[in-house]
């Protein structure tokens, strides 16, 4: 799975678990999930079972940085790292 493609399921994914009054594909993708969509400590346990869900990965307590959820672009690359 390439790039664009995970970027584009997140996107769809984020928007559909979270309720997001934004479509998709007007997410910016290095925008602050937490700033700029107002994704909360809740919001964050709801992504990752979308996560899990939608690519078929596990992720680790030791996954639980902000760095790796700050973004659609930090959530991409942590989704390709566990590809």
């Amino acid at each position: 799975m390439d790039a664009t493609t995970i970027e584009r399921k997140l996107k769809e994914m984020i928007v559909e678990r979270l309720f997001l009054p934004v479509p998709p594909e007007e997410m910016v993708t290095d925008a602050s999930l937490i700033e700029t969509y107002g994704v909360d400590s809740v919001c964050l346990l709801e992504l990752v079972v979308g996560l899990e869900d939608a690519f078929g990965i596990v992720i680790e307590d030791s996954d639980f940085d902000v760095r790796n959820f700050i973004s659609v672009a930090a959530l991409r690359d942590f989704v390709m790292a566990r590809l």
